[in-house]
Formats: C-alpha cells, sequence, structure tokens
C-alpha cells in the first residue's frame, strides 16, 4: 500500500524557517522523482520544488535561494528546509511522487494529506 506522509508544518514570523519532511512507503523509491507543492486558500496548486532519482532540482522562481530540496535514498524520505520565510509562503504543502515527471506542475501520482505551514507578519 502507498503511503506518502508529511511532517514538520506550523506557525513562524517573517524570516524564519522550518524544515518539512516527508516519509514514504509502496512503490519503487529509487526510481521515483519527488516533489514540494503548495496551495493557498482559494489558489491553484503549485509546485515548490522537485528532485529526480538522479539528484537534478528544480526550484520555483519565488522560492530560489531561500528553499532547499534533498532526499535520503536509503530512509526513502524527502525534506524541505525554507529560510527566510514571507508571508506569501503559508499554504497548505504536500509531497508528490512520480514515476516520470519532474516537472513543477501538480500531475504526479503520489500525493500525502498536507502540512500547513502558516507564515505571520
Amino acid at each position: 500500500q502507498v503511503q506518502v506522509v508529511e511532517s514538520g508544518g506550523g506557525s513562524v514570523q517573517s524570516g524564519g524557517s522550518l524544515r518539512l519532511s516527508c516519509a514514504a512507503s509502496g512503490f519503487g523509491w529509487n526510481l521515483y522523482c519527488m516533489g514540494w507543492f503548495r496551495q493557498a486558500p482559494g489558489k491553484e496548486r503549485e509546485g515548490v520544488a522537485a528532485i529526480a532519482h538522479d539528484g537534478y532540482i528544480r526550484y520555483a522562481v519565488s522560492v530560489k535561494g531561500r528553499f532547499t530540496i534533498s532526499r535520503d535514498n536509503a530512509k526513502n524520505t524527502l525534506s524541505l528546509q525554507m529560510n527566510s520565510l514571507k508571508p506569501e509562503d503559508t499554504a497548505m504543502y504536500y509531497c508528490a511522487a512520480d514515476r516520470i515527471d519532474w516537472s513543477l506542475q501538480p500531475r504526479y501520482t503520489y500525493w500525502g494529506q498536507g502540512t500547513q505551514v502558516t507564515v505571520s507578519s
């Protein structure tokens, strides 16, 4: 059974940091691309960062220089280190996996339930 579970969300003041984690199981981790997406109330889900099975990374322009995505293939875990957080980063953050896709479009196969990130000014 496929499981994708995010953790690490919370509330932080502008300029602060959070580290999100994602634990996954039930599929061939080493063959899958992993991504972080977010969705704010009333807005479309958008890609934040993605990492391919071979380690290649892409970021949304809005988070470049502030967020860092990484994966631990020995533990089947994905992380997102978020620094210099801004109020506009406030959203539900989702972890996702796909065998082929490496884009920042929300068309991945497996999704977690999300973890809330709230940044106050």
